[in-house]
Formats: structure tokens, sequence, C-alpha cells
């Protein structure tokens, strides 16, 4: 699989400037021409991931399915792809779907079994490095608990939809008023975080695409689905199956060089040649 880091020129929007000595995360004209990733930052204090198809390599609601698989695969689809708001369909899902209980749970062990490549190493370098490292999805807050925990993720950092049982463990309802559950959410819930900055988003989605104007930088994980309209509004895509990249495009000189001393070199390594060399 190829990796590109096209970094595309954006105003600062929402997202606040640098401080003083902080090399802006905003790509220049010439990192813009080059896809040159090392013009364009010097490093991101808080790193905040998606959940499906970014950590892991599966589509939670997709897996709890089941039988009913193809209709609510289409809806995820065309609201991923941002051609019909997460609000239509949130809640026409789980309807479809009726989960129990303990189905729930059971996404919680198929995340961690789906794992996407080098991301517990990655989260665990990040975390080495002292960064804000968070995860935000619009997926459900019990599965996506359990693989941040996995990853030493706390859970006051996960941000998620709750799902609501009844004590015989039947599907009762979800968090209608998150505003991870509706379009637009994401931005908000990163502008309450108050997060590092300057601060880098990580996911495939649209709903991440809109999380752009409260970071610095929204880099599109590809390695899993390609959405188009995804990449082609992100500052860098991420096209190889591996998160590696996101520590070598994460980390300041200084960390890099705490990096090359340590159990991550290797992994570091690797996210370079990603980064610099499509065809690695």
């Amino acid at each position: 699989m190829s990796e590109t880091a096209g970094s595309r020129e954006r105003g600062t929007g929402n997202s606040g400037t640098p401080g003083a000595g902080q090399q802006s995360p905003v790509a220049s004209d010439q990192s813009s021409r080059t896809g040159d990733w090392r013009l364009a930052t010097d490093g991101f204090r808080s790193v905040v991931f998606d959940c499906d198809s970014t950590l892991v390599a599966i589509e939670g609601i997709d897996e709890l399915a089941g039988a009913k698989i193809e209709e609510v695969r289409r809806l995820t689809d065309l609201a991923m792809e941002g051609a019909i708001a997460l609000e239509e369909v949130y809640g026409r899902r789980l309807a479809i779907i009726d989960p129990v209980r303990a189905q729930v749970e059971a996404i919680g062990r198929a995340y961690v079994e789906a794992l996407v490549a080098d991301a517990r190493e990655v989260v665990a370098a990040l975390l080495w490095l002292g960064k804000e490292v968070r995860v935000i999805s619009g997926g459900l807050r019990p599965p996506v608990e359990a693989v941040a925990r996995v990853l030493g993720i706390e859970p006051g950092k996960v941000a998620a939809v709750d799902i609501m049982f009844e004590a015989d463990g039947r599907y009762r309802d979800f968090e209608r008023d998150s505003p991870l559950a509706r379009s637009g959410g994401k931005p908000e819930v990163l502008a309450r975080w108050e997060l590092p900055r300057p601060a880098l988003l990580v996911g495939d989605g649209a709903t991440d695409l809109e999380g752009r104007s409260a970071v610095d930088c929204f880099a599109a994980f590809m390695g899993v689905a390609h959405r188009p309209a995804v990449a082609a509004g992100a500052d860098v895509v991420l096209s190889a199956p591996t998160l590696a990249p996101v520590l070598a495009l994460a980390s300041s000189t200084d960390e890099r060089e705490r990096l090359a001393r340590s159990e991550w070199a290797a992994l570091l390594a690797r996210g370079d040649a990603l980064l610099s060399d499509p065809a690695a």
C-alpha cells in the first residue's frame, strides 16, 4: 500500500494561532507543492483519533448489524461520505439492529482484535512523549472505551455515544442529545476539550473532516477505507494500512531525538519512510 503526505494550504479558522517559537502546523505553499510535511510543522502537543476505520479496521455498527448488514452499511457509507446527515441515520440504524447488551459488549472485543497495525505502539509512544492523546467517535461508548482502555487511554479522554438497555439487556435507547450523534458534533466536542495546541486529528470520515475547524491539522487515514471526499479536504492523507506515520507526523525535532534512542526508533523510521516516499 502507498502513503501520501499531501499538505494543503488552509487558513487558521477557529484553530487559533501557534505560540511564539512554534512553527505553524498549517502547510505553506512550498510544502503544499512538494508534499513535504516537514516544512509544515514541528510536531503536535495533542493527537486525537477517530475509532472505527482508524484505530480499528472495522466499523462497529456494521459488525453489530449481523444479518442486517447490507441495509445498515448503506446508511453508514452515505453518512461517512457526507451524502446524508449523521442524525438522519443514527437512530434508524440502531432501530433496525435492535441490539442486546451482550452484542454491544462483543463489539468491544472485536475492536481489540481488529486494531490497525501499529496502533498500540503509536499510542504508547505518544503517551511516553507526554502528548495529550484522546479518542473521539460517533460509535457506541462501551466498545470505544474498551479499545481505548487496551491502548492506555483513560475513559475521561474518550468521547462517544452512550447506549441504554433495559434490565434484561434489551436495547432501550441511545444518547440522543450527544453532539456525536449528529453532523457538526465533533468540532463542538473538540472545542470543549480545550486541547493543548497545536492539535492533530486523525480520522477517516466526513464527521472527522468537520472537526478540522477545531484543530490545527486533519490527517485523513485512508488505510482501511478510502473516502475521496474526505481525502480531498484533508491537510495530510495517510494511505498505508498502519498508524506508524502518525508518530512521525506528531513528533517535534526534540521528540524525534528521544524516540531515536528508544524502543520506538524502528517505528519512527517506518513512519518517516511512509511519509517521505509514497511508494514505500
